[in-house]
């Protein structure tokens, strides 16, 4: 059952650092690669180590761990949330909603605050974590896709071929990286997540996760991840590949999709 008692409304006396910050991104400035040297992605495929209940309502677009404990950001005007999940049961143990006028994208934790991305409303949320409270909202001049952090700065796409480096206070540019596979644009990046010091991204529609080299933006590596879920637990409503959750605690690797079923505790392994 959804339980929509959080939303989005105006809050006075919120710090100055969390109110909405009308900045625009500036020009693209790349993080280049090296033109000489072209970069070839490295093909892996996946080791499912096991397989978990999901929510097959959450249209999901972020997912993470903080402290061992599972969250996810799902999508759709009308049914977009925040959600605190048991990893084991897949139950909903806490959830906020949004107003139907929010499409909600990506989300990422950083020093104990949440930020929520919505696709076309120049929005991100802002909450603490522990307590789902609202703190503020800053203004994100592009489209809103997937969200993540380095553990210094926001990492966000916007359905393109570039990754956005922002400040957590404001949402100010801070630099673009723009990623490359096999010495191509990738376009259509989508949830992110940051593991072990590289980038990993879902790409809308296709069946395969990439991993970034944050410097230079070269695709390194590509995961196939097609047949993930079975034909026989798919049905009219089950939607694309999009769910990469990283839990540090054990170094595991989580995926999922947009309204499935399950959810995959997976090991990467060379081709």
């Amino acid at each position: 059952m959804k339980i929509r008692h959080i939303y989005i409304l105006p809050v006075s006396g919120i710090a100055a650092a969390f109110l909405i910050a009308a900045i625009m991104l500036p020009g693209v400035v790349s993080c280049a690669q090296n033109p000489g040297k072209r970069i070839s992605a490295a093909e892996y495929k996946l080791k499912v180590l096991e397989t978990l209940p999901h929510e097959r309502n959450a249209y999901t677009q972020g997912l993470f761990f903080d402290k061992g404990q599972l969250y996810e950001s799902t999508g759709q005007y009308g049914e977009s949330s925040f959600r605190k999940v048991d990893l084991k049961t897949g139950k909903v143990l806490r959830m906020l909603t949004f107003d139907s006028r929010y499409f909600a994208e990506g989300s990422c934790v950083l020093d104990g605050r949440v930020y929520i991305l919505t696709w076309q409303e120049h929005k991100c949320f802002v909450y603490s974590l522990d307590d789902f409270k609202y703190l503020g909202e800053m203004r994100n001049p592009t489209e809103g896709w997937g969200l993540t952090s380095n553990g210094k700065d926001l990492i966000m796409s916007d359905g393109t071929d570039k990754l956005y480096f922002l400040d957590p206070m404001t949402f100010s540019h801070r630099t673009t990286l723009e990623v490359k596979m096999n010495g191509r644009p990738l376009r259509f990046l989508n949830e992110l997540e940051y593991i072990d010091g590289k980038i990993w991204a879902n790409v809308y529609l296709e069946d395969y996760i990439v991993v970034i080299d944050p410097q230079t933006g070269a695709v390194t590596g590509k995961i196939d991840c097609r047949n993930l879920l079975p034909a026989s637990l798919r049905n009219s409503t089950t939607d694309v590949l999009n769910g990469i959750a990283y839990n540090p605690a054990d170094g595991s690797v989580y995926l999922t999709g947009k309204y499935w079923p399950k959810m995959y505790k997976v090991e990467i392994v060379k081709k």
